[in-house]
């Protein structure tokens, strides 16, 4: 009788969950949602007004997924409840809320619901960007505090947002009794048992399996107040990623159609959920996880310090690895500013006439132009830039615009500036001393768009492989349900082993063309000199304008 499991993906603007058999990878079903708050970016639901920079969600949205979408797939999928032996899930990071000891989030109580700092701040809050200066400048006096985070803190990260809290909202801080990740909370809730996920806490909360969160001297010259909140609301025991956290409650269960006590794994970050999906379990391999934003991952057996990078962690992939993380913070985001903001009127006709995308419009009036044609040249900080300046004070440029652009060549220019800043990556991590060797990309800028990854190779000057699964965080959540699950149960005892049976790629493999690739490595010239003379201080002209915006 075959076995499976159940992956839940929670992305940026919607959730999806998928049925996976254990022995084949075969993705039966699958089931999406979109949040019905989506990202509040400007007011909270009562109307109160949002600061520039911030990014908050609303918890119940996170439930509404697992409540409509598992029981979806499962019925699609047609098996029995019986044979499900795992959940497993994914979530955005540093996706944070403050909750109750029950684990209620404050903002589903009236006395919180019109304070910001009661909501879920996502990944992409980017408020708390003069907290992440003071822990860069802490780092010049503890240089192991930053030493796997490419000496620069982020505004992304759990400790900026904790501290941005203690000092706009002290007396919520105080009320909260749990400061925790999303994706923490989403397995709490599954299980009824308050674990936290060592991936979650490594990468995005300073925690290493040697020491542990930092010294309480170097929280207290943070804020005062830290040390106090990490030991009384940031305590509940870590967890690997492939461990298990629990079995479903009978309340979940009966609301999922699943049976009570069914394996639940620990929670893990999404784009490295997708690395055991595009069967990658070996060093030097790099995993481009492509959707609103982007993640790039390879691993080492060894550490090296790598200026910009976004965190090194021990284990934080697979075991006896080192998992070095980068990324860049708008990709998908980037495109979608394009259609919906050039895009005139006349497109969007032809697009809703002919019954496509206007990204699919956008990319077909793209198609047969040569790299350079356009005459354009952009900067991929829309949102901020990830790696390897680490700077959410940075923003976007298009050079070389006249009355004769037209709107996809813009759109063009745009998606050659994402695999100009993959590049970069590249370059830095190989820098560093850790070798980039096959290339692999998954989500569903990967699947979808052709003329995007040939950018992409003719850029980096790499082949590149495509997962097979539409679902690539969803399905690597799935594999570690599995080993969560254990062999005893159906599953394995290890990721390798897991994404050995469960992880496919397309036969699709895009190689660098020659004579693209030569007029791109003149284009990426020209980038880096932008990049560095923007984005290391030569012209701070970006930050000044958002310093006025602001």
């Amino acid at each position: 009788m075959s076995k499976y499991t159940i992956g839940i993906d929670y992305g940026t603007l919607s959730g999806r969950a998928v049925v996976v058999d254990v022995t084949t990878g075969e993705e039966l079903a699958a089931a999406v949602m979109e949040y019905p708050h989506g990202v509040m970016e400007t007011a909270l639901p009562d109307g109160t007004p949002l600061p520039p920079q911030w990014a908050l969600q609303h918890p119940q949205d996170y439930l509404d997924v697992l409540y409509a979408a598992v029981p979806q797939a499962l019925a699609a999928s047609g098996i029995s409840p019986q044979d499900v032996i795992g959940i497993g899930v994914d979530f955005t990071a540093c996706t944070v809320l403050p909750v109750r000891a029950d684990g209620m989030p404050l903002c589903l109580d009236e006395k919180y619901a019109g304070r910001p700092h009661a909501w879920v701040k996502l990944w992409k809050h980017h408020g708390a960007q003069a907290q992440a200066d003071r822990i860069t400048a802490l780092g010049a006096e503890y240089p192991d505090l930053l030493a796997g985070f490419g000496g620069k803190a982020s505004c992304e990260w759990m400790f900026p947002k904790l501290m941005e809290l203690l000092e706009q909202d002290p007396a919520l801080a105080a009320d909260a009794d749990r400061i925790i990740e999303a994706g923490d909370w989403l397995v709490w809730q599954l299980c009824g048992s308050e674990v936290r996920s060592m991936c979650l806490a490594g990468y995005k909360a300073l925690w290493s399996a040697e020491t542990g969160y930092p010294a309480p001297e170097i929280l207290g010259k943070m804020h005062p107040l830290l040390p106090q909140l990490v030991a009384e609301k940031m305590t509940a025991p870590m967890l690997p990623i492939t461990g298990c956290a629990g079995g479903l409650t009978d309340s979940m269960a009966a609301a999922l159609g699943l049976l009570p006590g069914t394996p639940v794994a620990a929670a893990n970050i999404d784009a490295h959920s997708a690395i055991p999906a595009c069967g990658v379990s070996r060093p030097h391999d790099m995993v481009m996880i492509m959707g609103t934003s982007s993640c790039h991952h390879v691993m080492s057996a060894g550490q090296h310090a790598i200026p910009g990078l976004f965190g090194i962690v021990k284990d934080g992939v697979l075991p006896g690895y080192y998992a070095y993380e980068a990324g860049q913070s708008c990709c998908g985001d980037h495109f979608d500013w394009a259609v919906k903001n050039i895009a005139p009127e006349s497109y969007a006709q032809e697009a809703r006439s002919r019954g496509i995308s206007l990204h699919q419009l956008m990319q077909e009036k793209c198609a047969g132009k040569r790299p350079g044609e356009n005459g354009l040249l952009a900067l991929d900080w829309y949102n901020g830039n990830r790696s390897i300046l680490n700077d959410s004070r940075l923003t976007g440029m298009i050079l070389g615009l006249t009355l004769s652009t037209r709107p996809e060549d813009i759109y063009r220019a745009l998606v050659e500036a994402t695999a100009y800043g993959t590049r970069t990556i590249i370059e830095a991590i190989e820098a560093g001393g850790v070798p980039v060797q096959g290339l692999f990309a998954c989500g569903g800028l990967a699947q979808k768009s052709p003329m995007l990854m040939q950018i992409y190779a003719d850029v980096t000057g790499r082949e590149i492989r495509i997962a097979a699964s539409k679902q690539a965080s969803a399905l690597g959540a799935a594999i570690h349900a599995a080993v969560a699950a254990g062999s005893e149960r159906g599953g394995y005892d290890s990721a390798a082993e897991a994404g050995v049976h469960m992880a496919r790629l397309l036969d699709t493999v895009y190689r660098p063309i020659a004579e693209n690739r030569a007029i791109y490595d003149r284009l990426y010239a020209e980038y880096r000199t932008l990049h560095d003379y923007f984005g290391r201080g030569e012209n701070d002209v970006m930050k000044r304008l958002m310093a006025l915006r602001g």
